[in-house]
């Protein structure tokens, strides 16, 4: 099986069994934008707060 498969059914396990799809489709949702955050992390491809304060409020 793959690893893939493998993480699905470990977060499908850990959920109460009254979850719904949309339950399931969240966790899968926030636990792919960790990783993609965390792998953009460790390659160095993040901003600091103060340049998305800029970004975000520029006077």
């Amino acid at each position: 099986m793959s690893a893939i498969k493998e993480e699905a059914k470990k977060v499908i396990d850990r959920l109460p069994e009254e979850a719904s799809w949309d339950d399931i489709m969240y966790e899968f949702y926030v636990k792919k934008k960790l990783e993609t955050s965390l792998k953009a992390a460790e390659e160095g491809r993040v901003i600091s707060h103060a340049e998305v304060k800029k970004r975000v409020f520029p006077e």
